[in-house]
């Protein structure tokens, strides 16, 4: 089963490489920029995030996918690493699954030499962390 912050992770990752997220059957694509400010995500990304969760904005889901947001944050499904780049995609928790992951799109992905998307971080904790294992 997957929480609410897994998928918003899914989605922001994905935002990172420029796939979109298709609002109302299709009819409005929305792809935020930036995704991540600082060690939090943007005011745009939690504006269309919002939306996304939103009823008022009917059947949502990623570019090149067939889950909508609201079955993602259903019980009936996980997310997981996908087994060709790594990157966050949901799996069917029970039954079969026909559905491919979204970089099979991709013409460029996986790229080792490209920065991975990422998840917000913050860096005054992360430095401490070091700081402290230093001191040890």
């Amino acid at each position: 089963m997957t929480s609410d912050q897994q998928v918003k992770q899914y989605v922001a990752y994905w935002f990172q490489l420029g796939k979109r997220v298709m609002l109302h059957n299709g009819k409005e694509a929305v792809l935020p920029e930036p995704v991540v400010q600082g060690d939090r995500y943007s005011d745009a990304f939690e504006t269309c995030w919002q939306r996304l969760i939103s009823p008022d904005s009917g059947e949502c889901y990623l570019e090149g996918t067939s889950q909508t947001i609201e079955e993602l944050l259903s019980s009936q499904w996980n997310i997981s690493p996908c087994a060709r780049c790594g990157m966050p995609v949901p799996v069917l928790d029970l039954g079969v699954m026909d559905a491919d992951c979204p970089c099979s799109d991709l013409a460029n992905w996986p790229n080792d030499e490209l920065p991975r998307p990422r998840s917000p971080i913050n860096n005054r904790s992360r430095l401490g962390n070091i700081r402290d294992r230093l001191q040890r």
